[in-house]
């Protein structure tokens, strides 16, 4: 039997973080699916569609992971693609909180599929979209922390912007 998973989540943008956790899964399991959820209640940089082109270009060296979107629930989408498996990256304590609460809830609607966390890399325990966002919407080197087509992604991004007078969003302060 083939072992399949999905690694689900939004990628805006994908960074070093969600790579290193994809070329782990990919390693266990058969086949890895990298499903970008196409419509979050968040504010995004990048469509759908450039979300996942990013992501299919970062993980275009692992045969056997596709990049793929999808909506509505995680679970019926892991059915649809015949997962055993949702992969999801844990950083930090906080992230477990949420993790174990999502865990017993897919649990709940889909006993059947298992909910597997695996620990970031040290060094990319402290990335997250929105950190990346921030710092290249500002201006700042994020070279060490995405996929070179992405820092040029946002670096486009940026620019446009810019020329358009639009705010950053910031996470690193906080009311």
């Amino acid at each position: 039997m083939t072992r399949i998973a999905i690694y689900p989540g939004t990628f805006d943008p994908i960074h070093l973080g969600h790579v290193d956790i994809a070329t782990r899964a990919a390693n266990i399991f058969d086949e890895l699916v990298v499903a970008v959820y196409d419509r979050p209640a968040k504010s995004l940089l990048f469509t759908v569609e450039e979300r996942v082109e990013l992501a299919r270009q970062a993980l275009a060296g692992l045969p056997n992971v596709h990049v793929v979107r999808y909506g509505g629930l995680t679970v019926e989408f892991a059915r649809q693609v015949g997962a055993q498996a949702i992969v999801r990256g844990l950083r930090v304590i906080s992230d477990f909180e949420l993790e174990y609460q999502m865990a017993l809830t897919n649990r709940q609607l889909a006993p059947e599929i298992e909910f597997v966390c695996l620990m970031t890399r040290q060094a990319h325990a402290f990335l997250s979209s929105s950190i990346v966002k921030e710092i290249a919407l500002l201006g700042g080197n994020v070279g060490e922390m995405v996929p070179s087509h992405v820092v040029a992604a946002l670096e486009a991004k940026r620019q446009e912007r810019e020329k358009n007078h639009e705010p950053v969003p910031l996470v690193s302060l906080r009311d």
